[in-house]
């Protein structure tokens, strides 16, 4: 058991594959926060109608990461299996079917997610007034929220496609291309954006139509590029667009098995995240305010463990797939170790950036202030934990099929330990903000635990089979 070794190779794939998505979560943050600031332009309501729309729109961006993220932990382990240079049996017979297996994985992916995009479609066209209403009781936001869906609802094709299709290509290796596509994409929504929001160059003053507009085009071109890639370009799938009609019938139960706690765990522990801001909302404005200002801090800490996150997920489910158990314990443990390390980098970054992110805001009381330094020294503690625990759930441990498992962990955490220790320590016994935000979090310290135990078990390695056998 190791949690530091000199493995320049192992090392180096993590990072080459955790680095473009963290760029790209980078530029996902850089498109909101300029999204933010156009249409704050508008005033008040047509930026709160914005972003409550798209509170509903990322309901389904929750749901698409699920199913991508889950359909990753096959695309990883048969990309594995294709290309084992195993004299195991089992394995080589495995090996035989992965290709046709990674196929199939692709195609019930994409026909999940556009069959999401479908229906949230057709809620959004048929009912948006009573979505915003589920927001909002304001008339006037309503109504702004309600022409935001109304350009809207063919973006959820566009979305779902080119996310799940992203995290797929990941899965075997290709990161870089997505990578571009991103940057693009951000200039796109940039131009598109400027261009129709505030009527430039010829075209009309659309207001927050035209913000969902430019967020569309950007869509597009997203969806247009990665698809062209994965349809036509891409060798290493080899999937084409007849293979969508392909039979999936063998596949179907390996897929539900591992792939859909996946997706179910995301969406509940989305709900819980939702719960947890509720409950901060309940705590005061003076609580909510110094809440938002650590909010750009936190993710801006946390965008290079989301991608050694999603590298774990990958590393080991090709690992495994090659038939290297022992080699993939060993991984564990040096991912374990990684988590560690980038969480005290992270902590040490939040510590350092906190007295300067608190002086930007020069509108918000004393109050406020002081709230937010404890809440940021507070995050500087969870997030050592939480690093680790992130890096072991939606990595390492995701990796290797324990999905059933990760699904109860995730939520009996959050519900039954951070969400009731939070609403004691706010309501009850009226503790400080930083007490009170360590309790709200307190399933990352108790999770991080858990995984060490689980990873020293060995049980979070499950066999997956390419449904043919």
């Amino acid at each position: 058991m190791k949690l530091y070794k000199k493995d320049s190779a192992f090392y180096g794939k993590v990072f080459t594959i955790a680095i473009p998505i963290a760029l790209q979560s980078l530029i996902s943050i850089g498109v909101n926060m300029l999204d933010t600031i156009m249409v704050g332009s508008l005033g008040d309501h047509a930026l709160s109608a914005t972003s409550l729309a798209n509170s509903f729109i990322s309901i389904y961006h929750i749901f698409c990461m699920g199913l991508g993220m889950g359909a990753s932990v096959l695309v990883s382990r048969y990309w594995g299996m294709k290309n084992s240079n195993s004299n195991d049996d089992s394995i080589v017979g495995e090996s035989a079917n992965a290709g046709h297996a990674l196929k199939q994985t692709v195609a019930l992916m994409l026909r999940l997610a556009l069959a999401l995009a479908a229906i949230f479609a057709i809620l959004t066209l048929v009912i948006p007034g009573a979505l915003m209403k589920m927001y909002t009781p304001e008339a006037e936001i309503i109504r702004l929220g309600s022409i935001y869906f109304k350009w809207s609802v063919v973006t959820y094709f566009f979305l779902g496609s080119s996310l799940v299709s992203t995290i797929v290509l990941r899965s075997v290796g290709e990161v870089r291309f997505p990578l571009f596509v991103s940057i693009g994409a951000f200039f796109v929504n940039l131009g598109a954006n400027y261009t129709f929001i505030f009527g430039k160059f010829g075209a009309p003053r659309m207001e927050i139509a035209g913000a969902a507009l430019g967020t569309l085009i950007a869509r597009i071109f997203e969806a247009v590029c990665i698809l062209t890639y994965l349809l036509i370009i891409d060798k290493r799938i080899g999937f084409r667009i007849k293979d969508l009609f392909m039979n999936t019938g063998s596949l179907i139960g390996e897929y539900i098995r591992i792939s859909i706690p996946v997706l179910i765990s995301d969406a509940i522990l989305a709900i819980g995240s939702n719960s947890v801001s509720m409950v901060i909302g309940r705590l005061g404005a003076t609580f909510v305010s110094a809440n938002a200002i650590t909010a750009v801090t936190q993710q801006l800490s946390t965008v290079v463990i989301q991608g050694v996150s999603q590298a774990g997920a990958i590393v080991t489910g090709q690992t495994l797939g090659m038939g290297d158990r022992k080699k993939t314990m060993d991984q564990g443990w040096l991912f374990l170790g990684l988590g560690i390390a980038l969480g005290t980098v992270s902590a040490l970054f939040i510590i350092i950036a906190k007295n300067p992110v608190i002086r930007s805001f020069k509108d918000v009381s004393d109050e406020a202030r002081a709230i937010a330094q404890q809440l940021m020294w507070a995050i500087s503690l969870v997030i050592v934990f939480q690093a680790t625990n992130s890096i072991m759930t939606k990595g390492v441990l995701r990796g290797g099929g324990d999905t059933k498992v990760l699904m109860l962990a995730d939520n009996i955490f959050l519900w039954a330990v951070s969400i009731p220790l939070g609403i004691l320590a706010g309501f009850v016994f009226k503790l400080s903000p930083f007490w009170i935000y360590v309790c709200l979090k307190s399933d990352q310290i108790i999770k991080t635990f858990w995984c060490v135990i689980r990873l020293q078990s060995g049980k979070w390695i499950k066999k997956i089979t390419t449904g043919n056998n």
